[in-house]
């Protein structure tokens, strides 16, 4: 490669890894605090929430690669312009064409990176974050041991520990069951939480049991210890439908009724994502040429090329739109799954067709010596 090509693709990955980094910080920073919520809620510890959250990155990392190769782009091209190199450049006999080739060596490496996210990481994630969502709404124990706030497992369910202590016993721990028209209320010093075959079970100490029946009538029972089937407060539910971007790319294409059933979709919805993963990579070299070619157009000056970097985000806004309605059709319509790889001609074609308007002034000065010589 020669060394102006080498040069240029290393400033372009340099400002990659930087751009992807805050834009990965960025998104992830948020997607955490929401998972925060969530989990620390339902008393997950944090294990869990570092689990979900790292499970969620490949996604995060696949929505930012693109716009962080197009930011890279612009802003390494817009710096060679202003410190007039390409300029010195074009002057050596470099077409615009001819200097793109680094940068599409760059889109590439993007795509390369996109399509080990799209097609291995990115459903392996997705898949093993939703059993671990079933495991955990299913986890009796960790929706119960969360200590001085008042709890609604179930509908009519109120539960309340003041204290867990490090060995594992609750202290003043209330439970009330206004699930039936005799309302229970269950209050004891202490008590554990065992489990057992036929399901966990709250073995209470030392407390109180009061019935307010239908008639108004309050009975209150003491006791010494009180075994409570907690187990059947919690409905136990599996995962559900599959969700079919969970499945890897070859199934998409072919997938089995076993795997039909499993997600409630057609073959055309499974072929769907297939195309959608299969054009997903080329994304990444789209948006660094049209932040390229962008900013190639017209001549520079001192003033910079503010108009240029306006017009390179004009039409990735473009190219993203048209994105999203040629993947809403293909989704609705199954024969039209060919509209998914048009907004990447676009985005090709655009490119190309500025790279061409860029040559157009040199072509312009080279012809205007030969009218003058003619007058």
């Amino acid at each position: 490669m020669p060394r102006f090509d080498r040069y240029l693709l290393s400033q372009l990955m340099v400002l990659f890894g930087f751009f992807s980094l805050v834009l990965v910080s960025v998104y992830w920073v948020n997607r955490a605090v929401i998972l925060f919520d969530q989990l620390i809620a339902d008393g997950q510890s944090a294990g869990v929430f570092v689990e979900f959250t790292a499970l969620s990155l490949p996604n995060v990392i696949r929505l930012v690669l693109p716009m962080a190769a197009f930011i890279a782009s612009v802003y390494v091209t817009n710096r060679l312009a202003s410190e007039s190199e390409l300029v010195i450049v074009q002057a050596t006999g470099f077409s615009p064409y001819r200097m793109a080739r680094a940068v599409v060596v760059f889109g590439l490496f993007v795509g390369v990176l996109m399509a080990i996210l799209v097609h291995l990481l990115v459903p392996a994630a997705r898949g093993q974050l939703a059993d671990r969502q079933a495991e955990i709404a299913n986890n009796v124990t960790a929706r119960f041991l969360t200590e001085g706030t008042f709890l609604h497992p179930a509908k009519g369910i109120t539960f309340y520990i003041r204290e867990i202590s490090p060995e594992g016993e609750l202290r003043d721990v209330f439970l009330s069951d206004a699930r039936n028209p005799d309302r229970s209320t269950y209050m004891a010093e202490r008590a554990f939480l065992v489990r057992e075959e036929d399901g966990p079970k709250l073995i209470m100490f030392d407390g109180t049991a009061h019935v307010l029946n239908e008639d108004g009538r309050l009975f209150t029972t003491g006791f010494e210890d009180f075994a409570y089937d907690i187990g059947a407060l919690m409905e136990v539910s599996g995962r559900g439908k599959v969700d079919l971007r969970e499945y890897p790319t070859p199934t998409l294409f072919n997938p089995s009724q076993t795997e039909l059933d499993a997600t409630g979709s057609s073959p055309a919805k499974f072929a769907y994502e297939g195309h959608l993963r299969i054009v997903q990579p080329l994304t990444g070299l789209v948006a660094a040429l049209i932040g390229f070619s962008a900013l190639m157009v017209g001549g520079f000056s001192r003033f910079g090329v503010w108009r240029q970097i306006v017009l390179a985000v004009f039409l990735l806004i473009v190219f993203q739109l048209l994105e999203n309605a040629a993947a809403g059709e293909a989704r609705n319509d199954a024969s039209l799954w060919y509209l998914i790889y048009l907004p990447t001609v676009f985005g090709l074609g655009v490119s190309w067709f500025l790279l061409w308007l860029a040559t157009g002034p040199r072509i312009l000065r080279r012809r205007r010596p030969a009218i003058g010589g003619g007058t």
